[in-house]
């Protein structure tokens, strides 16, 4: 028996129900329950879509992630674990002043790891994030320097971004195109890229630190910069009230149409559990973190992480073209049949994953204030850590599965890791040893969830 549910996109999926066949075990169950059961067992139908109270939506959650869709429910227990054992280890681990320095320290991780996610939405990997990152960075601060070619702050920005937006075009289209393996093409644009980005620096350091300067100073507060504590709360209250109006307008809008919508108790949830995280992130962020004088404020790089973070979901949950990502990892022979132009998708992807780079780039310029050949050097290991990230968050690497806030997650992971050790005085081979674990764990997770999850026509 077929059924159909309606999407978030007003989109149509045809659902099989199953023989219909119902066992002693479940012979006395509720009706709605046992639909709820066949629907979500015969297909990855998002349970918002499909349950009419929140106890049907945990029902139905609970369902997926025995079936091998645990989303982000794994990251969720790493990040709990880590927090727990290093506060057990170590007292200043949850201060305010050492989270706040993990937030801080985890954003380029984290947007390095959505910049990685494009490709791996896709089946691909992208080898050259991290030197893309690193070429961003150069051409920023060089652009910058008033001994230089002196441009605005924004100028530069704006070029730096489409300087690494053409390497992703380029490479993408080398894949797409001519078919060639994205893991030859990226590996062969890193080695070029930190080839280059030495070049442009030319062997000096190039410094964006000097407060005489205003380009500077504006590139230099990206990272270090921080709101007052009363316009952090009154951020947060503008920022909750319209992610919850907006929540709350969509899912009545869903309903007023006759579309499938989640439950009204599990909207106020979502905009709750928003409330609460917002709330605890301000009120740690407006603690003073001086050993002298005065440090409060939320850092101006968490908004920006913010940003980017639901530019890129709303893009891949909300847009034909994320439809046409997930279609393309998932199978695309089914996609290619289908219509979707699988290069013009591909090289958009590749796009976007140097956009999100680039962005990483100026984050990264601000965070090391002054840039050398060894930091370009070192940015090699950072694809390393992206792809690390996105996987520990719940990305797959077999492609058609995962979402941009498993970068932001698995990012957190990574620098909670770091953080930590470093606290205990480990050393940084032993580090990368333990991030290496966790990473295979991860990636245990995934191969595992594959072959318990039902098999897609």
């Amino acid at each position: 028996m077929s059924e159909h549910v309606r999407g978030t996109n007003d989109e149509e999926f045809s659902v099989t129900s199953g023989s219909g066949q119902t066992s002693a075990a479940t012979a006395d169950a509720d009706p709605a329950d046992l639909t709820l059961d066949a629907k979500v067992a015969a297909a990855e139908v998002p349970p918002e879509l499909l349950a009419q109270s929140l106890r049907q939506y945990l029902r139905a959650w609970w369902l997926r992630v025995r079936g091998g869709n645990s989303g982000v429910l794994p990251v969720i227990l790493a990040i709990v674990v880590v927090a727990v054992s290093f506060q057990v280890a170590n007292s200043k681990f949850l201060s305010a002043q050492n989270l706040v320095n993990l937030f801080e320290q985890s954003t380029v991780y984290m947007v390095l790891a959505m910049a990685e996610i494009f490709a791996l939405l896709l089946g691909e990997i992208d080898l050259s994030v991290g030197l893309v990152m690193g070429f961003g960075s150069v051409v920023v601060a060089e652009l910058v320097q008033p001994t230089g070619p002196g441009w605005p702050w924004w100028a530069a920005i704006i070029v730096g971004l489409l300087a690494c937006s053409a390497i992703g075009a380029i490479q993408g289209t080398l894949v797409a195109r001519l078919k060639m393996p994205s893991f030859i093409v990226t590996l062969g644009g890193l080695l070029i890229l930190e080839g280059v980005s030495i070049i442009v620096l030319g062997g000096a350091l190039v410094s964006i630190g000097n407060s005489r300067f205003t380009n500077e100073v504006v590139l230099y507060d990206i990272f270090w910069g921080r709101f007052d504590p009363v316009v952090s709360w009154i951020l947060l209250a503008v920022l909750v009230g319209a992610a919850g109006t907006g929540l709350w307008l969509r899912d009545a809008r869903k309903r007023r149409h006759g579309l499938e919508a989640p439950p009204r108790s599990l909207t106020a949830m979502k905009i709750v559990l928003i409330a609460v995280a917002g709330i605890a992130l301000v009120a740690i962020c407006n603690v003073n973190r001086a050993h002298s004088g005065t440090i409060e404020g939320v850092p101006y790089i968490i908004p920006i992480v913010l940003v980017v973070l639901a530019a890129w979901t709303v893009l891949l949950q909300r847009t034909r073209f994320g439809r046409y990502v997930y279609a393309i990892g998932g199978n695309a022979e089914a996609a290619r049949r289908a219509g979707v132009s699988l290069p013009a998708v591909r090289i958009w992807g590749f796009i976007l994953a140097a956009l999100t780079s680039g962005i990483a780039g100026v984050l990264f310029a601000s965070w090391q204030v002054s840039l050398t050949t060894n930091i370009i050097k070192t940015a090699n290991s950072y694809v390393l850590l992206a792809v690390a990230a996105a996987v520990i968050g719940g990305t797959s690497l077999f492609g058609g599965r995962g979402k941009t806030i498993h970068g932001v997650l698995g990012g957190l992971v990574i620098g909670g890791i770091y953080n930590g050790l470093y606290l205990l005085g480990v050393s940084s081979q032993w580090i990368d040893v333990v991030v290496a674990a966790v990473l295979l764990a991860a990636a245990t997770i995934d191969v595992l969830s594959r072959r318990g999850a039902p098999r897609q026509a």
